[in-house]
């Protein structure tokens, strides 16, 4: 019997090479389907994930990073590895993502000053925070308060705002860092007062704590990591630069209730990154995650220890509450005048 040289593909008769061919595609897709499911993170995560924390072990974003770090392992089924990159107001560890492949296991955590302040202070950076980044999940809101050493001959605002004004360079303050929050909020203030001292930046709040503590420096900013040294006794907090009075810390009032206008907000939010063309699925999953790690009791204690708020939201609502802070510093780092040290 002569074999036929036609056969029915999805309901239409056809020539036999045409049939195998369309068989082809079939197997072909097939084949792909696996891998388009890898490339989305169907897979993901099936090895230990690394978390670049942009400032030093002690630093606020260190907190935050480790508190979550825990419970996002748990949920992951996977380690997460803390990696501390500090250098240049942050802008070493979010290099260090950027130029790291985009499969979703290497995610940053960084202070939000070096997403929001660091691209108006810095005249290069190696990286466009908006295009070289995904926006993943907000972690912490972060306030600024303004601390002094226990030893100096001050017990209030007012007292240690005369102490500068009669000494006008004399004292010293540290930073994380040129260009981070905690630099814009000195700065700021030390404009609205009319007072003036002298700028020592490090390498993350840590190491500015240290010195202070050892009485290298007088005074700082900090973001919440020294209030262990305001309950030992060794640091005085005398104001909070905020909008309003932090629940946590009802007690210690704002620099605009201490007559100080123009101080009202150098708050940034700590929040997580991923290097851009992390696949939309893994940015999900990462998001749902860490957000609920951030309801976690203990986990919400510890932020709350930094005078700060947990903030679960959205990538997307991360993305639009960070250029809503970039375009708010542009205009302070304008005003105040800071450029990188």
């Amino acid at each position: 019997m002569k074999r036929a040289d036609t056969e029915q593909v999805a309901g239409q008769r056809v020539k036999a090479p045409a049939r195998r061919r369309a068989m082809l595609g079939v197997l072909a897709a097939a084949v792909a389907v696996p891998g388009l499911a890898r490339a989305q993170g169907a897979d993901w995560p099936n090895k230990p994930i690394r978390l670049v924390v942009n400032f030093p072990p002690g630093s606020s974003p260190d907190i935050v990073g480790r508190a979550v770090a825990g419970p996002l392992a748990q949920s992951l089924g996977q380690p997460v590895v803390i990696e501390n990159r500090a250098g240049a107001g942050g802008t070493v560890g979010v290099e260090a993502v950027v130029r790291s492949a985009p499969d979703g296991y290497t995610i940053l955590m960084t202070a939000g000053s070096t997403m929001s302040i660091g691209p108006h202070v810095y005249a290069r950076l190696p990286y466009n925070p908006v295009k070289d980044l995904t926006p993943v999940a907000a972690a912490a809101r972060i306030e600024n308060y303004l601390m002094v050493r226990a030893d100096l001959p001050v017990k209030t605002y007012a007292e240690f705002a005369a102490l500068l004004r009669r000494n006008p360079g004399k004292f010293s303050y540290g930073s994380a860092g040129s260009g981070t929050s905690l630099h814009i909020a000195a700065e700021m203030w030390l404009a609205a007062a009319g007072l003036s001292a002298m700028h020592v930046p490090y390498k993350g709040s840590a190491p500015a704590i240290t010195d202070m503590l050892g009485g290298h420096i007088d005074f700082m900013f900090d973001s919440g990591s020294a209030f262990p040294h305001v309950k030992s006794g060794k640091f005085l907090v005398l104001a909070v630069a905020a909008p309003a009075r932090v629940p946590m810390y009802p007690d210690i009032p704002t620099l605009e209730e201490l007559g100080v206008k123009g101080t009202t907000d150098s708050g940034t939010t700590h929040s997580f990154y991923a290097p851009a063309g992390t696949p939309p699925a893994v940015v999900d999953r990462l998001n749902r995650e860490i957000n609920k790690a951030l309801t976690l009791p203990a986990v919400v204690a510890q932020i709350q220890g930094l005078g700060a708020q947990a903030t679960p939201m959205s990538a997307e609502a991360l993305r639009a509450l960070m250029e809503a802070d970039s375009k708010r510093y542009a205009a302070v780092v304008k005003q105040v005048g800071i450029k990188a040290d």
